[in-house]
């Protein structure tokens, strides 16, 4: 069994949020592979299925991000996992928007979510970092990770929840780079292959060449030969003189 988490904040008000990506993600999943309905467990929403023959669970805290490891610890205690069996989607302003990339343990990077479950189950869980950019300077970072994604951003926010949805079964075999590479090909598809030209058509046979145009005539049938117009008597006369 696994545990995928998805961190953000809870509420209407923060659902759009650059920083509820993580919750965008689970959702996805959800969606994708008909898990069962969400239910309040561990102080947050929990919903279960199967990826690839591994059962797994879902949860988005509803502690804030800032508390997400209190949610997060009573899960693992509860099903009795490990570190390793715990991955944590979550937004990453080192990434440019768009870009994904899964890294094993690590520091939290001031991520007050992460922050939060590594003071709870250590640094040793699994990531799955969701680029949303950075706003260029370290005091505009809270106001622009809880506010929502322009709407320029919604076509590649689109493709990579799909793309997380795509490769979940990877990421639940254990199979990283595989779920980056689904998630790599939502982001940009493969080009559709260039037509074949059309063959050239082949001249049609037109009417042999005209006299005076250098080459050599058409041959001309023989003339009938003249009618005899002669008598009989003529005839015998003319044969045998």
């Amino acid at each position: 069994m696994l545990l995928f988490v998805g961190l953000g904040n809870p509420g209407a008000k923060y659902a759009q949020n650059r920083h509820n990506i993580g919750f965008m993600a689970v959702d996805a999943i959800a969606a994708d592979h008909g898990f069962g309905p969400w239910r309040a467990k561990f102080q947050g929403h929990v919903s279960e299925g199967v990826l690839a023959g591994e059962k797994i669970v879902l949860l988005k805290p509803a502690t804030f991000m800032n508390l997400s490891g209190q949610s997060v610890g009573e899960a693992v205690r509860f099903y009795k996992l490990g570190t390793s069996e715990v991955t944590v989607f979550h937004d990453e302003l080192d990434l440019a928007p768009g870009k994904l990339r899964v890294k094993q343990g690590g520091g939290h990077a001031g991520h007050n979510g992460l922050r939060s479950i590594q003071s709870h189950l250590g640094a040793e869980y699994a990531r799955v970092r969701l680029g949303i950019g950075h706003p260029g300077h370290k005091d505009r970072v809270s106001h622009y990770v809880l506010q929502d994604f322009a709407k320029a951003d919604g076509a590649w926010l689109d493709d990579m929840l799909r793309g997380i949805a795509d490769g979940a079964p990877w990421l639940a075999e254990g199979k990283p780079d595989r779920f980056q590479n689904a998630v790599a090909q939502r982001m940009a598809p493969a080009r559709p292959a260039k037509p074949k030209p059309a063959p050239e058509a082949k001249p049609k046979p037109g009417p042999g060449p005209e006299a005076g145009s250098g080459s050599a005539a058409p041959p001309v049938a023989p003339a009938a030969p003249a009618e005899d117009t002669r008598s009989p008597f003529q005839k015998l006369k003319d044969r045998f003189s």
